[in-house]
């Protein structure tokens, strides 16, 4: 699959307690660790969908 194809397959994920990490952070300027939420990853993937350019059609 590729970014040119959105799909609306739908998976479940399942925490055993809510908000619970994803394990995973950046280092913001101050040098603090930041941990990325599922939030975050929607809100970029929303972000990269509306930058989406159609491919022209092939002749």
């Amino acid at each position: 699959m590729s970014l040119q194809h959105s799909s609306d397959d739908k998976i479940q994920v399942i925490r055993t307690q809510p908000d619970q990490s994803l394990g995973c952070s950046f280092i913001d300027e101050q040098g603090r660790e930041v941990p990325i939420t599922e939030d975050m990853i929607r809100k970029a993937c929303n972000e990269l969908e509306k930058r989406l350019v159609k491919p022209a059609e092939q002749q």
